[in-house]
């Protein structure tokens, strides 16, 4: 009974080692973007989500829009990470590249994304960096 009792919790221990969950902020204005990065031994999970509210003239009239994107994530490099999810029952396929820094990651959205948000919303960083929240 304390063999099984141990081999279970060792078990359990050990695969929270491999474990591990990073989250990335960047807001702008009324923007907000949140990356989740799930390493959980060779396997990645990305999620995504967006909440937009206009801001400023160039977005004076525009709706509101909330999105989330997530799904199994490939390495493609030490640094680089590719999200690629297909939009239900159509053809088309959003990639997000997620380029990993020391205290954040920058994102590009590919521009099939359109088919995942909507208005002002985008995956896509702008080539700035989401912070890394420690």
């Amino acid at each position: 009974m304390k063999k099984s009792l141990f081999l279970s919790f060792a078990l359990l221990f050990s695969a929270s080692v491999f474990a591990s969950t990073d989250h990335y902020i960047r807001r702008e204005g009324n923007h907000v973007q949140h990356l989740k990065i799930r390493k959980f031994g060779d396997d990645l999970k990305v999620t995504m989500d967006v909440d937009f509210e206009p801001t400023g003239a160039a977005e004076e009239g525009r709706r509101s829009c909330s999105a989330e994107i997530s799904g199994e994530a490939k390495a493609v490099s030490e640094n680089e990470i590719v999200l690629k999810k297909q939009a239900e029952g159509e053809a088309h396929y959003c990639s997000l590249r997620i380029l990993l820094t020391n205290d954040g990651a920058k994102v590009e959205q590919s521009p099939d994304c359109k088919y995942f948000v909507a208005g002002i919303c985008h995956f896509d960083s702008e080539g700035q960096e989401l912070i890394k929240v420690k």
